[in-house]
């Protein structure tokens, strides 16, 4: 699993951030990016949590 943050899209909520740090930080301006590279397997539920949580559907899976 990969995600990403749409940046055009994330308005800095932090949702993602509380569910799952491991994956997800802020950036200086405040919002949201994901790690690069694969999500290690034992995250992806807490992902999929982010994902579902996100108010503005800014986080892209594959």
């Amino acid at each position: 699993m990969k995600v990403t943050v749409d940046a055009d899209r994330c308005r800095g909520h932090g949702a993602c951030l509380g569910l799952c740090p491991e994956v997800f930080s802020l950036t200086d301006s405040g919002y949201a990016e994901a790690i690069s590279g694969a999500v290690p397997e034992h995250l992806e539920d807490a992902v999929d949590d982010a994902t579902s949580a996100c108010p503005e559907s800014a986080i892209v899976v594959e």
